[in-house]
């Protein structure tokens, strides 16, 4: 071990001297509770550290070891399911061996070590492997297998492999390198701060279905995307990512609670666990990783948690797997930037944060997307990251949610307005935006229907029209609005009642497939279209919104997935009410009343 001295102290902040050979990002530890904490800058002799713990009590003076290696996770099986903070830390081990609080300075490692795994073997003694090759496999989970991966830098021939129960650190393989014999077990080591290598980056082409309608349809992520969920207090930002990471049709989900409040990951442990995935049928845990780094944890260690989520779910992009990562929120881990920023004494941009903020941002989400993984039978994984934005009174001009749609392709803007009015998801139609609609597009046509491209449009000018004609409607009333603007009105009412609020807390409307999403989108624009086409035969509006069908639109979102077929029902019955004629007696045209007959006399 290399030893060094503290000099200063300035909160997570610890100025050290003495350390022979620092690097940057090295892995140190201070004080006589070995605090952990990680090199970010080097001035000549000196080295700030950035300390992952509370830093009371260290003072100059305290001894500071380099461990000479850069802050890393251990990857191997045993992830899924478990709770961790942003270094790693098992929470629920430490909580079984501490109690309640975690005890500054306290160890533990990741993975267990006397936790056995059932490893199978796919290679033979013999076998040429590289970095990327699946040496072997372990059902990790009910759901999910855990694929035993050639390390990177290990290339060569299959001298050992032996199957059977082991612990993550013992020995499954040996690997002839040419240059020696290389020990390979269940678990490896990736530094945090380094992406995962892969062979190639591919545009990501196939949406991930989250079961929302207005993302879905609207304003569509696909797999490999990124997004931005910025809005204000109470907007709904962590339920629409619990909704996303509850019904996303990836096969991981990587939560990292950054810098929130711990009442929120305590509402994902307990109703997680008690969720069924709707793709396996098992609890939604067992696909599912939490770092929770909550905003009474220390502030430097949000930085880190976004790293530790990334690396995880670079890990099992490589096994070819899709992976959801959700950063809850990205404007916390900002606020750990500005501050260590601030005692480092760097010059400040907008805002008091570092002129380096959109650079982080940036190389955050560059480490998504859809790449073909290291390994001779080049399968293919993605990373789907999507993480909320708290700006202050939600102003969407504030510099973090600025830097971040720089990078990011999708935009759901959350509305208060909307959330207060209980309309969830919170999404503005108005001011959200997907740069993945002509990609997805594509998806749509072949999975589902061709005619969704030009359905979605539709509805998407009705919604606007409907924005300039409220404007009408406030100054002069309703009664200035011709047949046709009054229809178009209640036609966007319904596909905002009807299509865009979604209740999740009903099984039927918390997640609804694609192929239901176009039937009942089509069915809205179907009555629409008919109803125009009545208009024009001089039917009245009034006489067309009174019909029961309106009632019949509204209950069809709780149409339960495997009854599909009355759509095709109601779009029948639609079309027989709407443009049904209401007989009217003979007499009653010809034949004047009495009291007509008589003012006709005297006049």
């Amino acid at each position: 071990m290399k030893e060094g001295y503290v000099v200063k102290v300035a909160g997570p902040l610890v100025v050290a001297s003495g350390l022979p050979d620092p690097k940057m990002y090295d892995l140190v530890k201070v004080g006589e509770d070995r605090l952990m904490g990680e090199i970010i800058e080097l001035r000549g002799d000196r080295a700030s550290i950035q300390v992952y713990e509370e830093t009371s009590g260290i003072g100059p003076g305290d001894v500071v070891i380099s461990t000479g290696e850069p802050l890393s996770v251990e990857l191997g099986p045993g992830l899924l399911t478990s709770i961790y903070d942003g270094v790693q830390r098992p929470l629920d081990t430490i909580m079984d061996k501490y109690g309640n609080y975690i005890t500054r300075g306290v160890e533990e490692p990741g993975l267990s070590r006397t936790r056995k795994w059932n490893f199978r073997a796919l290679v033979k003694v013999g076998d040429a492997v590289e970095p990327g090759d699946v040496l072997g496999t372990v059902p990790e989970t009910k759901v999910i297998t855990h694929r035993i991966m050639v390390p990177a830098g290990v290339e060569g021939k299959i001298t050992h492999i032996r199957e059977g129960e082991f612990t993550v650190e013992d020995t499954i393989a040996v690997v002839d390198s040419g240059g020696g014999d290389v020990q390979v077990s269940m678990m490896q080591k990736w530094p945090v701060r380094k992406a995962r290598l892969y062979v190639e980056k591919r545009p990501p082409v196939e949406p991930l279905v989250t079961g929302q309608r207005i993302v879905d349809t609207f304003f569509p992520i696909a797999k490999g995307g990124t997004a931005c969920v910025p809005g204000p207090f109470g907007s709904g930002k962590t339920v629409l990512q619990h909704a996303i990471a509850k019904w996303a049709n990836s096969q991981i989900v990587i939560f990292v609670g950054c810098g929130e409040r711990g009442n929120e990951m305590t509402d994902v442990l307990q109703e997680f666990p008690e969720l069924t995935d709707p793709y396996s049928g098992e609890p939604l845990m067992l696909r599912t990783v939490l770092i929770a780094n909550t905003s009474n944890m220390p502030v430097a260690a949000r930085e880190a948690s976004v790293y530790t989520g990334i690396t995880l779910a670079e890990y099992y992009r490589d096994m070819g797997y899709d992976v959801t990562l959700q950063a809850d929120s990205t404007s916390r881990w900002a606020e750990a930037l500005r501050e260590i920023s601030g005692r480092l004494e760097e010059m400040p941009g907008e805002e008091g944060y570092p002129a380096y903020l959109g650079t982080r941002l940036a190389a955050f989400y560059e480490r998504s997307g859809r790449v073909v993984c290291l390994g001779k039978d080049r399968r293919e994984g993605s990373i789907c990251s999507i993480g909320s934005v708290s700006p202050p009174g939600g102003d969407l001009s504030e510099p973090v949610t600025q830097a971040t749609l720089r990078v990011v392709k999708v935009f759901w803007a959350l509305e208060d307005r909307l959330a207060f009015a209980r309309h969830f998801p919170a999404i503005s139609w108005m001011n959200s935006y997907s740069l993945y609609l002509d990609q997805t597009e594509e998806y749509w046509g072949d999975e589902v229907d061709a005619t969704y491209a030009a359905l979605r449009e539709e509805a998407m000018s009705i919604l606007q029209r409907e924005a300039e004609l409220q404007e009408i409607v406030r100054l002069i009333g309703v009664e200035a609005l011709s047949d046709q603007e009054r229809l178009l009105m209640e036609t966007a009412k319904s596909l905002r009642e009807d299509f865009l609020q979604q209740n999740a807390f009903d099984d039927a409307d918390a997640f609804t497939s694609l192929r239901k999403q176009f039937l009942l989108l089509r069915l809205i624009m179907r009555f629409h279209a008919v109803a125009n086409q009545e208009l024009e035969k001089g039917r009245g509006v009034e006489e067309l919104l009174d019909l029961p069908i309106q009632e019949e639109i509204a209950r069809a979102k709780f149409m339960p997935e495997d009854q599909l077929g009355g759509f095709d029902e109601l779009e029948e019955e639609l079309v027989r009410q709407l443009t049904a004629r209401v007989e009217v007696p003979q007499a009653r045209i010809h034949e004047p009343s009495t009291a007509v007959e008589t003012a006709a006399e005297g006049a």
